[in-house]
Order: structure tokens, then sequence, then C-alpha cells
């Protein structure tokens, strides 16, 4: 990120910015369905995409998703979908799902519609090869999970923008105060967006039962999430 970008961003975390600004809405998607709305509106979206009502129960529908069979489940919160949960139909063993995890992370981190540092993400949550994950879930508790977050819809026009016009005005690494200044509207609009792609978050982990393990991946729609106000 452009050390002037990150200069902004840190301007408006201490000004402390009113939510307002930041609650557009642009929410998480699950196969460009919008993680939003009600849930027999969403099942009637997730039919039309393939998927199919279980025959044991009518909250979970089952299908495939990015090549691996599935069942998916719809959270709600004050009858609103805030998150849609994807999980294995069928389990699988300890290797397998290290190379699955793995791969997943690979998968997001090089996904052009996901904010990530790519370096350190595959770093901090990829599985070495020789980790024993049924001793460290069992004894140390431990869980493998890793979160992205989705760009929100505006972020790569605005970033293609600020880049095209910070080639025009200079070559240089940094931007002189006045260059900075010309810029500085579009740099703060972008600012607004990587902040905004905060409440799109994507997250998967490892669940096991009994020996026995699956991935779950949930889409998460952070404006629906219940936050106490009802309490």
């Amino acid at each position: 990120m452009d050390k002037n970008l990150k200069k902004v961003i840190q301007i408006f975390i201490l000004l402390i910015l009113p939510i307002g600004l930041f609650a557009q809405k642009d929410v998480t998607q699950f196969l460009d369905i919008p993680v939003d709305g009600y849930k027999p509106e969403m099942i009637e979206k997730l039919k039309s995409r393939g998927f199919t009502i279980n025959r044991e129960s009518e909250d979970i529908l089952n299908g495939e998703f990015n090549g691996t069979k599935v069942n998916v489940l719809i959270g709600t919160n004050n009858n609103k979908v805030w998150r849609i949960a994807v999980f294995d139909e069928y389990p699988t063993d300890e290797t397998n799902i290290k190379i699955r995890f793995n791969n997943l992370i690979q998968q997001f981190a090089n996904n052009e519609r996901y904010s990530t540092e790519a370096d350190s993400t595959i770093a901090k949550y990829s599985i070495p090869k020789d980790e024993d994950i049924s001793y460290e879930i069992a004894i140390h508790k431990k869980r493998y999970e890793a979160v992205f977050y989705q760009k929100s819809i505006k972020h790569d026009s605005l970033s293609k923008e600020l880049k095209r016009k910070k080639d025009l005005l200079t070559q240089k690494d940094s931007l002189n105060n006045e260059e900075f200044e010309i810029l500085k509207p579009l740099m703060v609009e972008l600012g607004v967006e990587i902040m905004n792609s905060i409440n799109k978050q994507v997250w998967f982990m490892i669940k096991e039962d009994y020996g026995e393990y699956r991935i779950v991946i949930f889409y998460e729609n952070e404006y629906n999430k219940a936050n106490g106000s009802k309490l």
C-alpha cells in the first residue's frame, strides 16, 4: 500500500470518522449473490445456482462448490441473512485436509476479489507438512482457520484511477505536498473502500469430528450480524 494512502487512513482513524461513512450497501457475496435479504429469497437464489433442498432437512441445501460436494446452511439475525456456511459433504483424512486447506489459502490469496497481503498470508495460515493436526487440535485446542476480506465494488476502479493520476503527476516513489493535495480526495475515497472491506469477511476452518475432517467456509455480512443491540 502507498505510504501516502496509509497516512490518509491513519488520519481517518485518529479523527474517528462517523460509522455512517463506511456503511455503504456493498455486502459480501456468495456465488455473486449478496449475503443479505430474507432466508426464503436466499434459498430461491441458491436453487437457481443448482443447489437443492436436502431430503432430511429443509434448512440444508446440497450442491457443488469449488469442485467439492457441499452442504449449505443459511444463518439469520432478526430474520435477515448474515451468514452463508459451506460444509464439505464428505469428510476426509488428516493428510488430505491439510492439502485442501493449504490449497484454499493459495486460491484466496491469488483471487483478485480479495484484499490480502499475499506473502504474509500464506506464511501465516499454511499448515506445515509434518504438523500433526489431530494432536494440535486435541491437546493444544488449536483452531486451523484463515480470514480474508472481499474488496468493495469500487476498490479496483479507484486503485487504477489513483495509479493513473499519480503516474501523470510524478515518476518518483513519493509525492510532494502539492501532488499529495491533488490526489488526496481520491486517496481518501480509496481508504474508505479499503475499510469497507472489513464488513465483507470470508473465512474458513477445519472442522474435526472423531478423526474425520471437513472444511467449512463462512461468507459473512457484518452489517446484519448480531451486535448486542437487542439484548
